[in-house]
């Protein structure tokens, strides 16, 4: 199934494990999404990563956003670029992905968009999970690290959430952090556009997935999001919710 955003938290791990863990300003400027790169309309499935950043307005550096969070596929799609992955189309972006998850992690793109076009299965995505809690995958000893404010009705280097204004949740490296001081529980979390939920709690000793696929509808992702917090409570309290 398509996973959508939820593809971001896999380029977010590729990213840290190629370069050993240690991330320059600018690795974390664009994971977090403070890049400036926020136009990223869409990919055509047989583009590169770098005819993707060239096509319409993708790649074009917006200089007011600098600094501000801004959630959106163009801060990863540029990295990549920037990165060595542009000569790869879908299947060699695949293939360097998988180099440094896992090719336990079985994934497929729709098209070369690291930050959107992950096809994969529950089962697979589960695989990686347990990698970042076990310790496999470096980006599990840093989940919520160089996290940043994102709501624009509370924080002001915030431009852009998909989360509604009602709460206030921060991201990190390519996954969320559900900070929310009334409703958040501090899980680590990266729902997509189509409802798939993946997370791991706080305490970093369980994940879950979530996994419709919803094509209609607005809020799908964080719709996934509001059952999967209810899901965590009843299994950490043992009590229905």
């Amino acid at each position: 199934m398509s996973i959508a955003s939820a593809s971001k938290w896999m380029y977010a791990a590729y990213v840290v494990q190629k370069k050993q863990g240690v991330l320059s300003a600018d690795d974390v400027s664009f994971l977090h999404f403070t890049s400036g790169y926020i136009k990223l309309s869409m990919c055509l499935p047989m583009q590169t990563v770098d005819s993707c950043v060239q096509y319409q307005s993708n790649g074009v550096l917006s200089p007011n956003a600098v600094g501000y969070f801004s959630y959106g596929g163009g801060h990863m799609e540029m990295h990549a670029d920037l990165n060595g992955l542009g000569p790869m189309d879908s299947a060699a972006l695949a293939t360097e992905i998988m180099s440094q998850l896992g090719s336990e992690v079985s994934i497929a793109y729709s098209q070369p968009q690291p930050p959107g076009g992950v096809v994969t299965t529950p089962a697979a995505y589960a695989v990686f999970l347990r990698k970042m809690l076990s310790g496999q995958l470096l980006l599990g000893s840093m989940l919520g690290a160089d996290q940043v404010c994102t709501n624009p009705a509370t924080c002001p280097t915030a431009l852009y959430t998909p989360v509604p204004q009602t709460e206030s949740w921060s991201y990190a490296l390519g996954h969320w952090v559900e900070s929310d001081p009334v409703v958040g529980d501090g899980a680590f979390s990266s729902a997509g556009a189509f409802g798939f939920y993946p997370w791991i709690d706080a305490s970093r000793t369980l994940y879950g997935i979530l996994a419709p696929h919803v094509t209609t509808g607005n809020s799908v992702g964080y719709a996934s999001a509001e059952c999967g917090r209810l899901m965590r409570k009843a299994w950490i309290s043992g009590v229905e919710q």
